[in-house]
C-alpha cells in the first residue's frame, strides 16, 4: 500500500469511526478532516518585504507572484497544478466552497477575507504533489490598518494544515515586526510542531558587506531568543537572488543553504502520512481528555443517584409496609392497616391506596432531591474543579488539560439529569480503543 491509498484508508476511517464522537463533545471535525484532504501544502509566511514571493517563483520556476520591496499582495494564495483546470484562477468564494478543497472552514472569517483569497493553477512539475501558499505580509500592530478579519486566527488555521511553514525575514527588518512575534511566540506553537517550522533570512544579498551580514544575521538570532523565549536558537536558513550575486557578495560561500531550503521545501511531501497521523494522534488526545472528563462526571453523578435511590428505596419500602400503622397512630385513620389485613385475611386493593401514595411520594422526593439539590452542587463543583476528573499525572496531560479546559466546561455544563445514562462511558471506550488499536496500526504500517 503506497502514502496515497493510506491516507485515503485513513480518512475513512478516521471520518467513520471519529465524526460522530467529534460532534457528540461539540468539537470541530472540520479541522481534522482538512488535514486528511487534498494534497501536501507548504505555508510561507513573512513580513511584506522578506522576499516571499521571490522564493515561490524560484521554486516553480516562473513568475507567478509580484515582488517587490513595498506591499504587492494583501491575499491568501493557493498555487498548485490541475491538469483538469490548466492554467487559470480561482476567486476565494469558489475555493471556500469546493467540497473536494479543505479551506470550507475559512467560510467562518467572512466576506472580507473570502474577497482576499484565490487560488492559482500554473503548469509547474514541481507542484504536482503539494500546494503553495503565499500570505500577506506581516505588520506592525501601531501601523497597521484593520484588516477587516482575525488575521492570526487565519493564519493559525492554515499552519495547522500545513506540512511545512516557511517563516521569512528580510535582514533589515530582522525579526522586528509585530505580528512575526505574535506568530512565533503563540499562533506556531499552538497550532503546529517545531518541526514543520523553517526560519529563512533572505534576501542576504542586499547586505552590503559581510559584516553588515554578520549584524543582520546575530541581530535576527538574538530577536528570535525573545521572541521564542529560548536559549538554543533553531536553524536559519538563508536565501538570496541567484541574479543579484557577483564579485566580492556577501552572499559568496553560502549556496548550499539556498539549495537545503529548497530542497527542504520540495520533500515536504514526503512527510505528509506522518504529519496526518500526528494532527490525528494530537486531535483525538484533545477529544479524549473532553470524554474522560465528561464520562468521569456522569460516573460521579450516577454513583450518586444510586445511591440516593438505594436510601430512597429502602426508605419507600418502610413506609409502603409501615406508613399507614404510623398515620393510623396519628389520625385514626385508615381503618385497617395493611399488614393488618394481610394478618387478618382482610385485604383488598383499598389497602394499598395509602400505601402506593406513601411509596410514590417517597421515591418523587429522592428524584427532585437529587435533580434538584444533589446534581447542581456536583455540577458547580465539577464546572470549578474539574481537574479532579481526569488524570494529570505528567506534564503533557497537564498542558492538555488547560488547553481543553473551556471544552470540558461546555460540554459538562449542557448536561442534564436525564443525559447522565446517554453512554458517555461508552463513547470515551471508542475513543481509547482507535487510539490503542487503529492508529497505532497505521504508525505500524508506515514503520514496516
Amino acid at each position: 500500500m503506497n502514502e496515497k491509498e493510506l491516507q485515503n484508508e485513513l480518512q475513512t476511517k478516521v471520518k467513520k469511526k471519529l465524526a460522530p464522537l467529534f460532534a457528540r463533545f461539540k468539537m470541530d471535525f472540520t479541522g481534522l478532516e482538512s488535514t486528511m484532504k487534498w494534497k501536501p501544502i507548504v505555508l510561507v509566511i513573512g513580513n511584506y518585504s522578506s522576499g516571499k514571493s521571490t522564493l515561490i517563483n524560484e521554486l516553480v520556476g516562473q513568475d507567478v507572484q509580484r515582488t517587490g520591496q513595498a506591499p504587492t499582495d494583501d491575499s491568501f494564495t493557493v498555487i498548485t497544478t490541475n491538469p483538469a483546470a490548466g492554467v487559470s484562477e480561482v476567486p476565494g468564494s469558489t475555493l471556500i466552497n469546493d467540497a473536494n478543497m479543505p479551506f470550507g472552514k475559512f467560510k467562518k472569517y467572512g466576506e472580507r477575507l473570502i474577497s482576499h483569497m484565490s487560488l492559482k493553477y500554473i503548469d509547474s512539475p514541481v507542484l504536482d504533489n503539494m500546494a503553495i501558499i503565499d500570505s500577506p505580509g506581516m505588520l506592525d500592530a501601531t501601523s497597521e490598518k484593520d484588516r477587516g478579519y482575525d488575521y492570526m486566527a487565519v493564519l493559525g488555521d492554515l499552519a495547522k494544515m500545513a506540512d511545512l511553514i516557511v517563516l521569512m525575514f528580510d535582514p533589515h527588518k530582522a525579526g522586528t515586526i509585530k505580528e512575526s512575534y505574535t506568530t512565533i511566540r503563540n499562533t506556531l506553537p499552538e497550532k503546529s510542531g517545531e518541526d514543520r517550522i523553517v526560519f529563512v533570512m533572505s534576501r542576504i544579498d542586499e547586505c552590503d558587506s559581510l559584516s553588515d551580514f554578520t549584524r543582520s544575521y546575530g541581530t535576527l538570532c538574538w530577536n528570535m531568543s525573545q521572541m521564542t523565549g529560548r536559549k538554543d536558537i533553531p536553524h536559519i536558513y538563508l536565501t538570496y537572488s541567484p541574479d543579484a550575486v557577483g564579485p566580492g557578495s556577501a552572499v559568496e560561500g553560502w549556496p548550499q543553504e539556498r539549495e537545503e531550503l529548497i530542497a527542504k521545501i520540495n520533500n515536504a511531501p514526503g512527510f505528509r502520512i506522518n504529519h496526518i497521523l500526528e494532527d490525528v494522534d494530537r486531535q483525538v488526545n484533545e477529544l479524549q481528555m473532553v470524554a474522560e472528563a465528561t464520562a468521569g462526571f456522569t460516573s460521579k453523578c450516577q454513583k450518586t443517584s444510586w445511591k440516593v435511590t438505594k436510601i430512597t428505596s429502602v426508605i419507600a419500602l418502610l413506609l409502603f409496609l409501615f406508613g399507614d400503622l404510623l398515620l393510623k397512630s396519628l389520625i385514626s385513620f385508615p381503618e385497617s392497616t395493611l399488614i393488618t389485613s394481610i394478618r387478618n385475611g382482610t385485604f383488598s386493593l383499598n389497602n394499598l391506596v395509602i400505601p402506593m401514595i406513601f411509596l410514590l411520594v417517597t421515591l418523587t422526593i429522592g428524584a427532585i432531591f437529587f435533580s434538584k439539590v444533589a446534581y447542581p452542587k456536583m455540577l458547580k463543583k465539577a464546572l470549578a474543579q474539574g481537574g479532579e476528573l481526569v488524570r494529570l499525572d505528567n506534564d503533557y496531560r497537564k498542558n492538555l488539560w488547560k488547553k481543553m479546559e473551556g471544552k470540558v466546561k461546555e460540554n459538562i455544563a449542557a448536561i442534564s439529569v436525564r443525559d447522565l445514562w446517554s453512554g458517555y462511558g461508552r463513547s470515551l471506550s471508542k475513543i481509547q480503543g482507535f487510539l490503542n488499536v487503529d492508529l497505532k496500526r497505521y504508525y505500524d504500517k508506515i514503520v514496516s
